[in-house]
């Protein structure tokens, strides 16, 4: 079938909205329809460079549809089936998934090639060229054909230009929070970026039971929202965070400092380290440039005061569970998934929102098709 998609032809290049020639989903497959997907910085990091997937590549990889036809040997989805995308498959059988641990799936080594699961082949053509997918996934296109382990059926009712962004960006805040940085009742948390990620990952602490709730952002309209997902103070630096945690603690520092800025930079960590209170656990969240070698941090400092340095993908979490679990908590208003929401856009305007993203104008925006 012909339909349309966003493609990234070369790097620090527009995406380039045009038709592509989609086959028929294979064994293990599925077509899906799409209705929404989130614009997340981790495609902008496939234009800048920063991840180096293989090119070209349809981009997007938060999204949710209405599946339309299913391959040999599904049997647990069916046509008219609402999903959500997990942007790492879950195989439910290799060690990581079988011990808990779905976000490290065996089968995430593949996004790079951007190539299907079963046979490492392209269903997605354009240009008489074969075409990759992001995280396997290419949901900057009206159809697309995944594995099935990419998909988390939800229910009906809920709204999927909403219940997409719990592809990535929440459940990835959220975890960071919650399971990564592991929040407990009373604590001070840090959160350095409020955006997409950050937002959620203030939303995840104040669940969690947070007292004090700090987020860091250098854009007074995110510093604003950070307020209404949760956050109790704001600064627009990590050095302008250091005097206000100290008043507000007592001197102690923050028990949790979350990393969700848009690109990481390794220069910084010793900011970050120095929000940190005895013990306190810093979770690094958001992507580094693939090529970065090394990071500023007092290793004494490490040592003396007990301090932790935690990487958490998909916010630590098992999307299988996860997903369901926040799409109950949002339908319950304990969620907000509405106010993530800044602006939404037609497939056309792709660029559009990334350019408002780099900008700092959004949240998250979200391509509606």
């Amino acid at each position: 079938m012909k339909t349309t998609a966003a493609i990234l032809w070369e790097s620090h290049k527009p995406w380039s909205v045009e038709e592509i020639e989609l086959d028929d989903p294979q064994p293990g497959e599925v077509l899906v329809e799409m209705k929404a997907s989130g614009m997340c910085h981790s495609d902008e990091h496939l234009v800048t460079g920063d991840l180096p997937f293989a090119l070209p590549i349809i981009g997007g990889h938060e999204g949710a549809g209405i599946v339309r036809k299913v391959g040999e040997g599904v049997s647990w989805l069916a046509p008219g089936d609402h999903v959500v995308f997990g942007f790492i498959p879950s195989c439910g059988r290799c060690r990581s998934c079988s011990t808990g641990h779905q976000n490290l799936c065996d089968l995430g080594a593949l996004m790079g090639g951007g190539r299907q699961i079963t046979d490492g082949g392209a269903r997605h053509h354009a240009r008489g060229q074969d075409l990759g997918l992001m995280c396997l996934l290419g949901t900057f296109a009206k159809h697309t054909v995944v594995n099935e382990a990419s998909c988390i059926k939800v229910d009906e009712d809920l709204p999927l230009d909403k219940v997409c962004l719990l592809g990535c960006g929440v459940v990835t805040g959220w975890g960071s929070a919650v399971y990564a940085a592991e929040t407990k009742p009373g604590d001070t948390v840090v959160v350095v970026g409020a955006g997409g990620i950050g937002a959620n990952a203030i939303q995840g602490a104040k669940l969690a039971g947070a007292k004090r709730i700090v987020a860091i952002d250098p854009v007074e309209f995110k510093r604003e929202k950070a307020m209404e997902f949760g956050a109790t103070h704001t600064a627009s630096s990590m050095t302008e965070a250091v005097a206000l945690l100290q008043e507000i603690t007592w001197g102690t520092m923050a028990n949790k400092v979350i990393m969700t800025m848009g690109v990481g930079q390794g220069s910084v960590m010793h900011e970050a380290m120095a929000l940190a209170a005895k013990r306190g656990r810093v979770v690094v969240t958001n992507i580094h440039p693939a090529l970065e070698m090394g990071a500023s941090m007092n290793m004494l400092d490490i040592t003396l005061m007990e301090k932790q340095v935690v990487g958490s993908l998909f916010g630590s979490g098992n999307p299988r569970a996860d997903i369901p679990k926040l799409a109950s908590l949002y339908r319950e208003g304990q969620l907000d998934l509405d106010g993530l929401v800044t602006r939404t856009y037609p497939l056309e305007g792709v660029n559009e929102g990334y350019e408002d993203m780099r900008k700092g104008d959004n949240i998250r925006g979200v391509l509606v098709y």
